[in-house]
């Protein structure tokens, strides 16, 4: 009689893959998550208790066969789980080890509603992809057939890219343009190498390429090429260049030397990790060695700084959040970690102002106008902070903080850290664009079925729609976007809008 492969929850306690040790880990920017064994991977796949409704597939963006490769993972097919896994996911590697599961497919498992532990869904699907790449699985495609039609994509993010993968293989000839000097988008630049290993993103760049996908990096749209012009060179155009403004804080002093934004500090430090040249690295202006850190936000990129400031060996990174712990939006599984790093996260605290002085190398650093007396660039010194309590919930339900009076304190700081959430640039106007509609918030308005914009023939995805977001969402929306394109290109729709 054959052995019993799943169903084994009840027997098989939850394990994750070993994490390395805190004070192992905050040295370097590798993954801090080791491999997978293959025994393990089976093992724990087969705790899956393969439900008649897998509430983890619903709950999953992607609407991943979660099941079926759990399955067939633990039955030691891990090909055949791979190409289940592929299906429906352009990145799935990716997916695995940056997604938040315990808010999606992992935090709806049953049998973590039942008490034994969720199956380790994001560490198998991590595990059966990079199984594929190291036994050569993944090669290059050719399409079976391919077409005239063009589609240009502005953007070289996961939904970006998602759609590039998709209409590739139905033949189309795909050019992806971005502003940066590597395809990838934040996966490249934004999110740190402890968490996704670049060479990990920079594989799937040129699995792409050799896939017949153009690339045209270093290029901005509205400056070297006008969107006028990638319309005229294309049959369709996907927008996905996801949303790059950073929210600010309207404070006393924000222009001080050492108040920086998330996203440059982000991104120096990814590029000196891919050995590039970064003066604002070198000169110290965006490296926290040795430095008084101070984070403020409570999202993922909050918890992707401050791990990083510990990585570049900062004297002391704290995380002031307006919130309790229990309403912060960022991963649990990131404050565990950064906790376990050394980062000390001030609860029920927002910023006042910023305080700051002129001293040492810093009293050098001045400007001078040309028909103007000399100006001194004044350096953080603290952060006057306010603290808070929850009271009425707004009008998401979430509990509004309320400042509390006289509790004000200055807390030292020599580099300060925005990390407030990101905001859509204004396209229409960048690029001079007439026609294009957006929302009161400012992104692109889009069809929820189609991603057509209020032009025939572009289209939108991403978090330039949706506001910012997960990675996950802008690969479902890529994905659904290239079949409406492929649509248009070849179908009645197109005909109608000529």
């Amino acid at each position: 009689m054959a052995t019993q492969k799943m169903l084994t929850f009840v027997s098989t306690p939850r394990e994750m893959p070993e994490k390395r040790a805190a004070a192992e880990r905050s040295e370097d920017f590798h993954e801090i998550y080791r491999e997978f064994a293959a025994s393990k991977a089976a093992e724990q796949s087969g705790r899956c208790s393969q439900c008649g409704v897998p509430y983890c597939q619903s709950h999953c963006p992607l609407h991943n066969n979660i099941p079926d490769w759990l399955r067939l993972t633990a039955e030691g097919r891990l090909q055949e789980a791979y190409q289940v896994s592929q299906a429906t996911n352009t990145f799935p590697e990716i997916c695995g080890r940056i997604c938040p599961q315990d808010r999606l497919c992992e935090g709806n498992c049953v049998i973590e509603q039942s008490g034994h532990g969720t199956v380790t869904i994001g560490a198998v699907e991590k595990y059966i992809t990079d199984t594929a790449w190291d036994n050569g699985w993944v090669q290059p495609f050719a399409p079976a057939q391919e077409r005239a039609e063009s589609v240009g994509i502005i953007g070289a993010g996961p939904g970006g890219l998602a759609a590039a993968d998709m209409l590739r293989k139905q033949g189309f000839q795909v050019t992806v343009y971005d502003r940066y000097d590597r395809a990838g988008g934040l996966m490249t630049y934004g999110i740190p190498g402890f968490k996704l290993e670049k060479d990990v993103v920079m594989r799937r760049n040129r699995w792409l390429a050799d896939s017949g996908v153009e690339f045209v990096l270093n290029c901005t749209v509205g400056e070297d090429i006008s969107f006028d012009a990638i319309r005229g060179k294309h049959d369709a155009v996907l927008i996905a260049t996801g949303v790059y403004k950073t929210r600010d804080l309207d404070l006393d002093n924000a222009d001080h030397g050492g108040v920086v934004r998330a996203i440059d500090y982000l991104t120096a430090s990814n590029k000196i990790d891919f050995g590039d040249e970064v003066p604002d690295f070198e000169d110290g202006e965006l490296n926290a060695k040795g430095k008084r850190v101070i984070v403020i936000g409570g999202g993922d990129t909050a918890m992707d700084c401050v791990r990083t400031a510990i990585r570049q060996g900062a004297q002391s990174v704290k995380c002031l959040y307006r919130r309790d712990r229990a309403n912060m939006p960022g991963s649990q599984r990131e404050v565990q970690n950064a906790e376990e790093e050394g980062v000390e996260f001030v609860w029920l605290s927002g910023p006042a102002s910023f305080v700051g002085h002129v001293t040492g190398d810093f009293a050098a650093a001045q400007e001078a106008d040309v028909d103007g007396p000399v100006r001194t660039v004044r350096q953080i010194a603290s952060v006057s902070i306010q603290k808070m309590r929850l009271g009425q919930p707004d009008v998401t339900g979430r509990q509004s903080p309320e400042l509390i009076e006289g509790a004000d304190y200055d807390e030292p700081a020599d580099l300060v850290i925005k990390a407030l959430g990101f905001e859509p640039e204004n396209l229409p106007k960048l690029w001079g664009v007439e026609g294009l509609e957006v929302t009161r918030w400012g992104t692109i308005k889009a069809s929820f079925q189609t991603h057509m914009t209020s032009i025939p023939g572009v289209y939108a995805v991403g978090d330039i729609v949706r506001g910012a977001s997960l990675v996950v969402w802008a690969i479902r929306d890529g994905r659904e976007a290239a079949d409406s394109i492929a649509t248009f290109l070849t179908g009645d729709a197109r005909i109608a809008a000529e």
